[in-house]
């Protein structure tokens, strides 16, 4: 990993946390985050699902593996068992890692009560609700954390927009994955065909039906699709409404979706809501072109027409139009491959990342903590 400051000099304990109930890519770059760490920080995994947990900690070296903990998901013991346990294992940082805003309420406020420990929240999706009581709950718990990080610029601005919480309060720190050995895409790749890929679970959100409208507009165009969920049958129903079963795979949840991505000409993320999808990264530095929607923080990475093609949201026609383009300009589609690796390469590896968390915990700890009952009015 990259230490290009110092942290020799202090030996710090972390407490990384996630109440989820799966496994997405949410949970995968915290792994990231978690086993690439320097290692003069003493870390510890906490959450309330043990194969979560235990997935999170599972890359981890032998010499460094976190000690794990498990917590009780709701009731009325729960808030309690998360705060004795951050009292008895007296981390200097809660690094919670939250899949929508409303997640961690119970961790955080338990959290929030300890004067020695510094609160960091990560918002892996920036959504915002229509339920009042959740709105400000989740409102007051951003005010009072020590750091409020999102996984780009335009995640950041949305959750200081959606949650009313005054410009630049939260950060931007892009997910990161490793830049692992696999074939680039060569430089003569053939016409008048393209194999689509698409990551992602199968549920309405990402889009994966729009994908699908538009393979059925563009021949020559087969596209496989790695993930599970509950809209595996209304897929499968679409694909054969449309009469492209022949040209559409759908796999399943698989190990290691980076290993398909030699087999991909192109990786279509038509999500209708995002944040920075690992996704993404993973076919940038594989030199594949990206297409994505304009959502989210996907437009600081997939840069219209030098690392990829924008679309809008749901616009089968914008798309078809991309699809077929890539198909037929293979030349231009090396170009974008390798101008979105470079950018990958520079941007958003894993090491840049932890770097980055590394930086923003070091300063959090030579820095006077800031109030947490009584918070400054947010600047607009």
């Amino acid at each position: 990993m990259n230490d290009s400051f110092d942290l020799a000099a202090r030996k710090w304990r972390l407490l990384v946390y996630t109440d989820s109930l799966g496994i997405g890519g949410a949970e995968i770059s915290l792994r990231h985050l978690v086993s690439n760490l320097s290692s003069d920080i003493q870390v510890a995994v906490a959450g309330v699902d043990q194969s979560v947990v235990q997935a999170i900690a599972a890359r981890c070296s032998p010499t460094a593996q976190p000690t794990q903990h498990i917590l009780p998901q709701q009731g009325v013991g729960a808030w309690l068992g998360h705060r004795q346990l951050f009292q008895h294992w007296r981390p200097d940082i809660i690094h919670f890692n939250l899949c929508t805003p409303w997640a961690g309420a119970i961790g955080l406020s338990a959290a929030l009560t300890l004067p020695d420990v510094r609160v960091v929240r990560v918002d892996q999706l920036p959504l915002r609700t229509t339920d009042a009581l959740t709105l400000w709950r989740t409102r007051a718990l951003c005010l009072r954390v020590d750091a409020h990080v999102a996984v780009g610029e335009t995640s950041a601005r949305r959750m200081e927009d959606f949650y009313a919480l005054g410009r630049q309060s939260v950060i931007a720190i892009p997910n990161g994955v490793p830049d692992v050995n696999l074939p680039i895409a060569s430089g003569n790749p053939s016409a008048q065909k393209l194999i689509v890929g698409s990551v992602g679970r199968l549920d309405a959100m990402k889009g994966h039906d729009i994908l699908l409208r538009a393979v059925a507009q563009v021949e020559g165009v087969q596209a496989v699709i790695l993930g599970e969920g509950e809209q595996r049958f209304a897929l499968e129903q679409l694909a054969n409404e449309l009469g492209i079963q022949d040209r559409v795979e759908l796999p399943g949840w698989v190990m290691d979706p980076r290993a398909y991505l030699p087999k991909f000409d192109a990786v279509a993320l038509p999500s209708r809501s995002e944040g920075f999808p690992l996704a993404m990264v993973e076919a940038m530095l594989a030199a594949r072109p990206v297409i994505a929607t304009r959502v989210g923080s996907m437009p600081e990475a997939v840069i219209d027409q030098q690392t990829g093609i924008l679309i809008e949201k749901d616009d089968v026609a914008g798309l078809a139009q991309a699809l077929t383009y890539l198909r037929d300009q293979p030349e231009r589609r090396y170009q974008l491959g390798q101008q979105a690796r470079i950018l990958a390469k520079a941007h958003f590896t894993v090491e840049a990342m932890v770097t980055s968390y590394e930086k923003l915990w070091d300063k959090l700890l030579t820095t006077p903590r800031q109030p947490r009952l009584r918070v400054p009015r947010p600047k607009d």
